[in-house]
């Protein structure tokens, strides 16, 4: 679709001060603070109110065998990718496509390492422990919580992906809606990292 069919996907709207998909982005991602916000929300009710001991008590990170040091590392990996991101952008805004599509795939492949390692090093080996959803309400939200946040990231990946392969090809046509187009998911890249970091401390720390 042409710049010609759909206004402000270069230049922005007189009223917003952004082109389309950057606003559409920022609306989407309102959506998406909403859905995490009300887990953590959740996640807050639940710890508080649950009993200081019995059977529904609430599990330390250390009894739900929980390693920071896993967590940290995946961390780190997408903090990189974060960086690499901007890197891809910074790259295309340079008129540099190859660049650009190098750093893409440099973050498309620091994100399926962090879904490798959440599910070789925490996944599997908490399920053949038993540790499933149903074990308590530590981990009916861990698994929600973290595999609704994975499927945030094998969604980036698929949307990454698609911009290294075909869509790299709006490129020769319209390069700066390219590049656009990247900006944007950079910023729905920048919010699921940010996500994990709140995440983080929350699941492994306290």
């Amino acid at each position: 679709m042409s710049s010609h069919t759909l206004p402000y996907t270069v230049e922005s709207h007189p009223v917003t001060g952004l082109y389309s998909g950057k606003f559409g982005t920022w609306l989407f991602l309102a959506s998406e603070v909403m859905l995490f916000g009300a887990l953590f929300s959740s996640y807050v009710l639940l710890r508080v109110g649950a009993p200081a001991d019995g059977p529904g008590a609430w599990l330390s990170h250390e009894e739900a065998h929980l390693d920071w040091k896993i967590g940290g590392f995946n961390t780190l990996v997408l903090i990189i990718s974060s960086v690499t991101m901007v890197m891809a952008w910074a790259s295309l805004k340079m008129g540099n496509l190859k660049k650009g599509k190098t750093y893409l795939a440099v973050t498309m492949a620091l994100a399926l390492l962090f879904v490798v390692i959440k599910l070789t090093f925490e996944y599997l080996p908490h399920i053949q422990h038993g540790l499933v959803p149903s074990h308590s309400t530590f981990f009916a939200l861990y698994y929600t919580m973290t595999g609704l946040h994975a499927l945030h990231i094998i969604g980036g990946v698929v949307v990454i992906a698609y911009f290294i392969g075909p869509g790299s090809a709006l490129w020769a046509k319209n390069p700066e809606y390219y590049t656009n187009r990247i900006e944007c998911t950079g910023l729905y890249w920048h919010f699921v990292d940010l996500v994990w970091i709140f995440l983080f401390p929350v699941l492994y720390l306290l």
